[in-house]
């Protein structure tokens, strides 16, 4: 776990100017310590969208544990007179203690999935929204976007290279979310360094370009990094350039990349080549704006791996999960907005996805946990788990290895019409029990 920007002096700021404004009058009025359960859903999927992929929760737990007013930030309020002295005491002490549940990452959500459930006073609980939602909502849509493309890609390998297309800290976060959404590697250090994550990465036309000649070019890196690098061939004329790649790296060459033009007949004249030079296990790589579409219409052309990188960090047109933090409980009543398409259901909700005997999922069952659950069927799974109790994490909770592993075994259950990338209606329907 762990959050791409570390929680120290100043991200306690996070927190929204209005957040600070309910909290203030909240502590005026006494109402600031009535029990409240706040949860966190989606009215809708983006759209086009048939599923959503929940990314983001370990780094929420992160963040919560870290968030803290430090006098630094106490210091900020004060001087800019955003609280009273009450407010400032209050914050100083800050420290969360109540619990959350939630559905763990790489399980798929619905419109009115309860993703996350936060249990506490509501001063303790209402402060969290911009810090929980800024999280999910990123991550989720990275993700989500993310799982369309490796499905899409059928299985050959996606590296996440969207560094230089997102803001620096979104970047480590977007390579997190990609890699449990199916992505194999990632050219982002930090977020190699942080997470695990395999990291991969060969040049850029600036390298070819600064030598004298393509062919100096690919000696130098052949020398450098052995026969099994992976070569950049489009700079001038991929013909030539893949004849110069084989001369210098030999038949083991390891690759080559294709970064520009119509990369699906480039691919398979590629293809031909290398292997009318004996390179016949030389991979070819190709990146350069491909988004899930992009990566589907490659699917029979001669593509051992694919390279991604603005339509990934950027959710692939769908940039937030569109989640929203919302009360539902206060003093163990129902509470419930009803604007209008705006509206929100009452009460701690929990859910359930129940599926039929092979293993096929047919709908997301939801219900208010004050009242009578729903009958039990064989093929029935709970979806939250416990993710925080009394302001601690909870124990054994999942990795980002298990959240690869249950997306997979996720999007395996849905019907097949629930992995199309055309547009449509969810996957499975929410029951509102």
């Amino acid at each position: 776990m762990g959050s791409p920007e570390p929680v120290t002096a100043s991200t306690a700021l996070l927190t929204d100017h209005y957040e600070l404004t309910m909290l203030g009058s909240a502590l005026a009025d006494g109402t600031h310590a009535r029990p409240c359960v706040f949860e966190v859903f989606a009215r809708r999927l983006p759209d086009g969208r048939r599923y959503g992929v929940v990314a983001g929760t370990a780094r929420v737990l992160d963040a919560i544990a870290d968030f803290r007013f430090t006098d630094a930030e106490l210091a900020q309020l004060e001087a800019t007179a955003v609280v009273d002295d009450a407010t400032l005491g209050w914050l100083a002490d800050y420290e969360f203690s109540g619990d959350i549940d939630g559905y763990p990452e790489g399980e798929l959500y619905f419109p009115g999935s309860p993703i996350l459930t936060v249990t506490g006073s509501f001063a303790e609980c209402v402060l969290l929204e911009t810090l929980v939602l800024s999280i999910l909502n990123h991550d989720s849509a990275i993700a989500s976007a993310a799982a369309r493309m490796s499905g899409a890609a059928h299985g050959r390998p996606i590296i996440e290279m969207g560094g230089r297309r997102t803001h620096e800290y979104a970047a480590v976060a977007a390579a997190r979310a990609a890699y449990l959404a199916g992505f194999a590697t990632t050219s982002n250090l930090e977020a190699g360094r942080r997470y695990g994550i395999p990291t991969r990465g060969t040049v850029a036309h600036a390298f070819m370009l600064l030598h004298d000649s393509e062919e100096a070019a690919f000696r130098a890196q052949v020398d450098k990094m052995g026969a099994d690098t992976t070569l950049l061939v489009d700079t001038y004329d991929i013909t030539a350039g893949i004849e110069a790649a084989v001369r210098v790296a030999g038949p083991e060459l390891g690759a080559i990349r294709i970064d520009s033009g119509d990369v699906g007949p480039l691919a398979r004249r590629a293809r031909e080549q290398l292997d009318s030079l004996g390179a016949k296990d030389t991979r070819i790589v190709v990146s350069g704006d491909l988004d899930e579409h992009a990566i589907a219409a490659l699917r029979a052309e001669p593509v051992d791996a694919y390279g991604v990188g603005t339509s990934v960090v950027t959710g692939s047109g769908a940039p937030t999960a569109g989640m929203v933090y919302k009360l539902v409980e206060v003093d163990g009543k129902p509470v419930a907005k009803r604007s209008a398409h705006k509206e929100s259901r009452g009460g701690r909700k929990s859910a359930l996805r129940r599926h039929r005997g092979t293993g096929t999922a047919v709908e997301e069952v939801v219900w208010t946990t004050s009242g009578a659950a729903p009958e039990p069927e064989a093929n029935d799974r709970p979806l939250q788990i416990p993710l925080i109790r009394a302001g601690r994490p909870a124990p054994d909770l999942p990795t980002l290895d298990d959240a690869r592993q249950r997306l997979r075994r996720g999007l395996v259950s849905l019907p097949w019409e629930g992995l199309k990338l055309s547009h449509g209606e969810p996957a499975i329907p929410t029951l509102f029990f």
